[in-house]
């Protein structure tokens, strides 16, 4: 088993999301979570492709596999995070939160506001 941890396609993340829900899963348990799915071979060769990038692992429960995440959500989230981060803002987390905050200016509570001006002080005094 390689530890690839290249981008994950649409249809993996999906699979991923399902699995992260559930703690563990089938090849049946993930299909039946996943939206226009495909044929369950399908979904098989996709968890064989995530086991070979590294992101899950597997039991065999009598006939069949059992799959569960090697990384915990949060874990899988900053790697994520930071990827698109590279990717997408030039490395700048700064460019990031700048984006994430002009979508969603009008969906922000005020307990969320006063948790971001927390964070942006830390940062300050952190000489970050």
């Amino acid at each position: 088993m390689t530890t690839d941890r290249a981008s994950l396609s649409r249809r993996e993340r999906q699979i991923m999301d399902a699995i992260y829900q559930m703690g563990e899963a089938t090849a049946q348990d993930v299909l039946g979570r996943l939206p226009d799915p495909p044929s369950y071979s399908a979904v098989r060769a996709l968890l064989r492709i995530l086991e070979d990038k590294g992101h899950v692992r597997h039991r065999p429960d009598g006939q069949r596999y059992v799959y569960a995440p090697t990384v915990p959500r949060d874990r899988a989230r900053v790697s994520a995070l930071r990827q698109l981060v590279r990717t997408f803002f030039d490395g700048s987390p700064g460019a990031a939160a700048a984006a994430l905050l002009d979508l969603s200016r009008d969906g922000l509570t005020d307990v969320e506001l006063a948790k971001l001006e927390t964070l942006v002080e830390r940062a300050r005094k952190e000489g970050r």
